[in-house]
């Protein structure tokens, strides 16, 4: 991509063209962020335009909640990495999405058990609990990451919820992401709740089936999930 009367290559201008793809579902199934633009992924992420976008989505959905009348069968889903919970000081580490994902690394990180609140979403959170609406936690996180997910969800701010769904991959080994949380989210309405809203960093949080009354997709343009 070219810019300006002279039609000079600005690597910016294109990186920012390609992240508008990402977040708009037209670049889909890649792997990696560009090398090219990793400076500008990380300047992004860790800038204020990352937390202003993320404030105007938990901001729309807030205003939407304090629309409805909420009842005892009324429930919000959230995702929780790079949703409820920052992976930002691994990513910093790793390229910011330029490095190919590397399962041993990342679920080193996640035992760890710090990963901070995303500051936005924590607020929504907390005004969604004033309103009296039941919080679930799905994440594709395995089962077998619990007890350090519990901890460090309360250690970010989330003290209390009502269901927290992590991944049995002996049911969901290699299904898509997508599968999994649509099987997961028919499962509570069977029971009788009612999706209201459904926030997440990714496509595949909000797209398939019952997939609530409203969705809002929260920006992440360093890795991709199917």
């Amino acid at each position: 991509m070219k810019t300006g009367s002279g039609g000079h290559y600005i690597p910016e201008v294109s990186c920012a063209s390609w992240r508008l793809g990402v977040e708009a579902h037209n670049v889909i199934d890649w792997k990696t962020v560009p090398i090219s633009c990793e400076g500008y992924i990380g300047n992004y992420i860790l800038g204020d335009q990352y937390r202003s976008d993320s404030k105007t989505v938990n901001q729309q959905a807030y205003f939407y909640a304090k629309t409805l009348n909420i009842t005892s069968r009324d429930v919000w889903v959230f995702d929780i990495d790079e949703t409820s919970l920052s992976n930002l000081p691994y990513y910093a580490e790793h390229g910011f999405g330029v490095e190919p994902y590397n399962a041993t690394a990342f679920n080193q990180w996640v035992d760890l058990g710090t990963a901070p609140a995303l500051p936005e979403t924590l607020k929504l959170y907390k005004k969604l609990l004033s309103l009296g609406v039941k919080i679930v936690f799905l994440t594709g996180r395995p089962l077998d990451q619990t007890t350090v997910t519990t901890a460090n969800l309360k250690r970010a701010g989330y003290h209390t919820w009502f269901k927290l769904i992590l991944k049995d991959t002996s049911i969901y080994h290699g299904k898509t992401a997508v599968t999994y949380k649509s099987s997961e989210r028919k499962k509570l309405e069977e029971k009788g709740y009612n999706i209201i809203g459904n926030i997440g960093d990714q496509w595949s949080d909000i797209l398939g089936t019952n997939t609530g009354d409203r969705t809002f997709k929260l920006p992440d343009p360093m890795y991709y999930i199917s």
